[in-house]
């Protein structure tokens, strides 16, 4: 008996299926269905030329009945996109080298009519997908875990709606680990900050982090706290009023001053109050806060006098029993003793 390697390690000649396929949809689908969807992937990234339905069916050794039931059947699961697009001339190696993440391939059935090569949507990258499988590959190292279709979908939003390349999406994941963090929410929400800042590469990433470390510290010194590093908590309102209220360091010292000044200890807490109230009043400056500060002061003004009238203002002086409401009653002496002495 010949010895069979099994090995996960994304070699150069190797077609990688994803382990969601495997979990999820391989026990539910027809054996032939499997392989047509195996033979798709394999061919998604070499191909000797147009890849036809009938091909497809030679090669699988059925019917293009069956090839066509299969591709629709994967359609209808979501793992498979396809359209028609008559006017393609291309043949397929040409095809995936230059074809964009809208584009579809074509082929052809015997009889003429066209039928496209599925794209698998879960890899529409505008990358190299070699690159892009390794990627993965590392991403699942990092987490821990095995990706899912979301997690996948995720780092191509990466590649082809932020324009990050592999190795700034690795070093994302890699920081974003390293602080604790694994949730692919909170990875998104560092690479729109990147994104912001026009962090396009590794060493610029680094020098943001860097700085970002050194303002960590700048928060705990103007705190009193000293000797130790940030925990997660004060991690997450720091980032916070980085990367969601995008405020520059000198508006968060100012912040953590005021904290001090009015209950005298360290509170993110109360800090966070207080960046909130300015990031809703759009602060950004200094001039900002002053602004905010002297609205601050005219509205109490006016509050105070208002306070002030409704003290000063006359009260009306009631007398009498508790019945005053009621309208008193008026009596005829004379006739009261007149009838006192008839009787």
């Amino acid at each position: 008996m010949e010895k069979l390697t099994l090995t996960n390690y994304a070699q150069v000649n190797t077609t990688v299926l994803e382990n969601e396929f495997i979990d999820h949809h391989m026990v539910k689908a027809n054996g032939e269905y499997v392989k047509v969807y195996l033979l798709l992937l394999r061919h998604m990234d070499e191909s000797s030329g147009s890849l036809s339905v009938s091909e497809m069916a030679d090669l699988l050794e059925c019917t293009e009945k069956d090839i066509l039931r299969a591709l629709k059947y994967w359609k209808n699961q979501g793992l498979v996109d396809y359209s028609e697009e008559s006017s393609t001339k291309q043949n397929a190696q040409e095809i995936l080298e230059t074809q964009k993440p809208q584009k579809d391939l074509e082929v052809k059935t015997q009889s003429g009519t066209s039928e496209p090569l599925p794209n698998i949507q879960q890899y529409r990258s505008r990358k190299d997908r070699k690159e892009f499988k390794e990627l993965l590959f590392v991403a699942e190292q990092y987490l821990g875990k095995t990706l899912s279709a979301t997690d996948i979908d995720m780092i191509t939003y990466f590649f082809d709606d932020l324009h990050m390349s592999a190795e700034l999406i690795e070093y994302l994941i890699e920081y974003c680990v390293e602080n604790g963090h694994k949730s692919m929410h909170y990875i998104q929400k560092v690479a729109l900050s990147w994104h912001d800042q026009k962090i396009t590469t590794v060493d610029v990433a680094k020098s943001s982090t860097v700085l970002y470390n050194k303002n960590c510290y700048a928060i705990l010194n103007a705190y009193g706290i000293k000797g130790r590093a940030p925990a997660a908590s004060e991690i997450t309102y720091i980032r916070k009023w980085n990367d969601e209220y995008h405020f520059s360091l000198d508006i968060i010292l100012e912040a953590c001053n005021r904290t001090m000044n009015s209950i005298h200890q360290p509170s993110f807490d109360y800090t966070d109050s207080i960046l909130k109230r300015w990031h809703e009043k759009h602060v950004r400056t200094r001039k900002d806060i002053e602004a905010v500060d002297a609205d601050y002061l005219r509205d109490k003004e006016r509050k105070k006098n208002r306070s002030d009238r409704q003290t000063s203002a006359p009260v009306k002086n009631n007398t009498g029993n508790k019945f005053n409401n009621f309208d008193g009653r008026s009596y005829n002496m004379d006739d009261l003793e007149r009838r006192l002495v008839q009787q």
